[in-house]
């Protein structure tokens, strides 16, 4: 009986609470690694039947969430919170102003120090190169003077990498149904390449397993092992 017990909790936990996430790009450096695993705690429609016994969580400026992509069906991203519905957002020079005030964002780093007009200008010259192709009409909507607004509904999410991250720049707002929820710790952190996430061959998911069974005490990143994600 009282493995059955641990065994339903556990189930209750994984579907209702938590779950796994692996970091896969570099655009939340360094709040979050590459190879970073985290566990999430669910904000998904789903939980508001536990409204009663657990409050169902706001979204506020800063925090950093993990959803699915609004233009790439399938795809989690992580990025930080810059804008809830209401906010007016720009970027002056790489600076972002929300509201007409420049944020104090020390988590941000500048790894290259390169200034692209059209990406750290933001909205002034209209959107990014490979931007998604409905952006700039949607932008369009919610453009007014030099802000761009954030509709109900909606929150406008950035990397802390700002160089290189593919954000709303790129792609524009984020539904709060494609919100699954907030990264709580790292509980195991491995030096991943960059690009294996884009590795989905067996083959080549099966080699890099046997990667981590061999270099599992030599790459794990011990220092990160249960991190607050903040």
């Amino acid at each position: 009986m009282g493995i059955v017990s641990v065994l339903v909790s556990a189930l209750f936990i994984i579907t209702f609470i938590v779950q796994a996430f692996e970091i896969p790009s570099s655009s939340m450096e360094d709040t979050l690694l590459i190879g970073d695993h985290v566990f999430v705690n669910r904000l998904t429609p789903g939980t508001r039947m536990l409204a009663p016994v657990m409050p169902y969580p706001t979204i506020h400026h800063g925090d950093i969430i993990v959803f699915f992509s609004p233009v790439e069906p399938g795809l989690y991203i992580v990025k930080r919170v810059i804008g809830v519905p209401g906010d007016r957002i720009h970027l002056r020079q790489g600076k972002v102003y929300r509201n007409g005030v420049e944020l104090n964002e020390p988590y941000v780093i500048h790894k290259h120090g390169d200034y692209q007009p059209v990406r750290d200008d933001f909205p002034l010259y209209g959107p990014p190169v490979n931007a998604a192709p409905e952006w700039p009409m949607v932008l369009h909507e919610h453009r007014e003077g030099d802000d761009v607004v954030v509709p109900p509904g909606h929150y406008w999410g950035m990397g802390d990498n700002r160089e290189e991250s593919m954000d709303s720049r790129y792609w524009g707002f984020i539904p709060r149904e494609n919100i699954i929820g907030e990264p709580l710790f790292i509980y195991w952190s491995f030096e991943t390449p960059e690009d294996q996430y884009q590795r989905t061959a067996m083959r080549d998911r099966v080699a890099f397993i046997g990667h981590i069974i061999i270099h599992f005490f030599d790459q794990t990143r011990w220092r990160r092992m249960l991190h607050l994600v903040r």
